[in-house]
């Protein structure tokens, strides 16, 4: 199969290529490589897959000097016209598509850059996939979306209509408009809501890097929410294990959907949203205990109050998930942060 994976200079992109290469299909790359953190991490993890910084430029195809089913293109989804050049060039089969602006707390002063990159981008991803059809379309929306939402533990069949982020709307956002093109264009689409992912090769912006960075020079790590905080922190093998899984079984019409009493997880149309958590809640402060295991030392903490745009838990309900393709995440958070700060020693060497 001939894949499309966007957002392969980032953090989930990069080990869902590496994973479907390995199994031997055909990838072709796509990331603009914004700053939104360092680029020479981004860099790095192309460099890790034979793509060479010097031979990346705009909208051209690089290929892998290390493995020759893998290609890569410096390539800005907002601009239209260059997306439906490469989709009419490459012909692909299945688009996986995760390149996204990420992050909740930079949605609060850089709002117009989530609607660039989550509206508009997304709108040329689906526009695209209709223009030149594929077997299946799967996109990156987030555990964001059931914002307000209370009831645990969350469930594709809860409403998600009480955003708390432009970040979570641009998601909520995206879930529409691809049940949108699923309807009117038969396109199968399968939008996966992430659970708090963490594991070598992270994003700088996030927890996990944060307290790592902070613990290893000596200075306090922020613990929003005075630590009362729970999430459904997610191995990165176990979230490309069931994205991939999920990717191999194009989204289908519901046969059962109910108009009178609509589910907000399918739809008549082939369209499908799944959660993709650990399915068990860790408070902040056991997940900064497995951190300073990992590193053989102790952090010092600056308690601070629930951030704007935050929720104080998630906890994914992955019953449908375990239902649809007998996969069920299960990593430990001892076991995942392990492998992190292994990872990380090593990359900086530490």
């Amino acid at each position: 199969m001939k894949y499309l994976v966007t957002g392969t200079a980032g953090f989930i992109g990069f080990h869902v290529a590496k994973k479907l290469l390995e199994r031997g299909d055909e990838v072709v790359g796509l990331d603009v490589i914004n700053d939104y953190y360092d680029i020479n991490l981004k860099y790095a993890r192309l460099a890790s897959m034979g793509i060479a910084k010097e031979e990346i430029s705009n909208n051209k195809l690089v290929q892998s000097s290390e493995i020759p089913t893998y290609r890569f293109i410096k390539l800005d989804l907002s601009i239209k016209e260059d997306l439906l050049h490469l989709f009419a060039q490459e012909k692909f089969d299945v688009v996986i598509h995760l390149a996204a602006q990420a992050g909740v707390r930079y949605s609060l002063t850089h709002p117009e850059v989530y609607i660039e990159s989550n509206i508009i981008a997304f709108l040329n991803i689906l526009e695209s996939c209709r223009f030149h059809p594929v077997k299946h379309l799967v996109y990156a929306s987030s555990s964001s979306v059931y914002g307000a939402n209370e009831k645990l533990p969350f469930s594709t069949s809860d409403s998600v209509d009480h955003p708390i982020s432009l970040y979570a709307a641009s998601k909520k956002s995206n879930e529409l408009m691809a049940h949108t093109y699923s309807h009117l264009f038969n396109i199968p689409t399968t939008g996966l809501r992430f659970f708090t992912v963490y594991g070598p090769w992270g994003r700088p912006d996030m927890a996990l890097f944060l307290f790592t960075e902070a613990i290893l020079k000596g200075e306090p790590i922020k613990v929003f929410n005075f630590g009362e905080m729970k999430r459904d922190f997610t191995y990165i093998d176990d979230i490309v294990e069931g994205v991939i899984r999920v990717a191999d079984k194009p989204a289908s019409p519901n046969k059962d959907f109910d108009p009178q009493n609509p589910d907000p997880g399918s739809a008549r149309a082939p369209f499908k949203v799944y959660n993709i958590g650990n399915s068990s809640p860790v408070l902040l402060m056991d997940y900064i205990h497995a951190i300073e295991d990992g590193l053989g030392k102790k952090a010092e903490m600056e308690l601070l109050p629930l951030q704007p745009g935050d929720v104080p838990a998630s906890h994914a309900d992955v019953s449908d998930l375990v239902r649809d393709t007998g996969y069920k995440p299960e990593t430990s958070i001892k076991d995942g942060v392990n492998e992190f700060t292994k990872w990380y020693l090593d990359y900086y060497k530490k």
